[in-house]
């Protein structure tokens, strides 16, 4: 039995992708670049056992200078709860992304290819009274000039306890999470 878990777990950790796998793929992804002037998101957030535990929409803002950047997210959930997160963006001269927010321990850290963003970070999480630490590996695609998915796996000792999906829009004229509030609301 022993030997069969070892087995399995070096099966999925070899299927998993590697941002390398995405280099001849288009559009290209370019951080600084879909993420400059504002923009909307939607996205759910599903439990270890698939169910839809909450819905959310957020208005993001998001300024350059060379390489660094700055988003502000404003996160408001179906539930009517209301978040803020402002990264602070850095863009290396090897490509390096990394990444500092108030509820991130640490830098997130990443890389681009093609039409592909990973990057992996720790993020505490407020929930029932209490600051919970889980890693994310968090996954972003470009779909064409104006949408992007995002997939996100948030992680507790290297088990998926959830699974985030975003789907991200510029498109003109923008919508904002104020002005569709419907599209978080219940």
């Amino acid at each position: 039995m022993k030997y069969l878990i070892v087995l399995l777990s070096s099966l999925l950790i070899s299927c998993s992708a590697s941002i390398e796998e995405y280099k001849q793929t288009s559009p290209r992804f370019d951080l600084a670049s879909y993420f400059n002037g504002p923009l909307v998101a939607w996205g759910i957030v599903q439990d270890y056992s698939h169910k839809v535990v909450r819905r959310f929409c957020v208005d993001i803002i998001g300024t350059w200078q060379d390489k660094a950047g700055q988003l502000d997210e404003t996160f408001y959930y179906a539930d009517g709860e209301v978040q803020t997160r402002r990264w602070k963006l850095f863009i290396n001269n090897n490509g390096k992304i990394t990444g500092t927010a108030d509820d991130v321990i640490g830098k997130a850290v990443g890389y681009a290819t093609g039409n592909a963003f990973n990057w992996q970070y720790t993020l505490k999480v407020p929930m029932q009274g209490s600051e919970y630490e889980f890693s994310m590996d968090d996954w972003m695609y470009m779909l064409d000039d104006q949408r992007l998915m995002n997939r996100t796996y948030m992680k507790k000792l290297g088990i998926t306890v959830a699974q985030i999906s975003i789907f991200f829009d510029k498109s003109q004229p923008l919508k904002t999470c104020q002005s569709n509030q419907t599209a978080a609301r219940p």
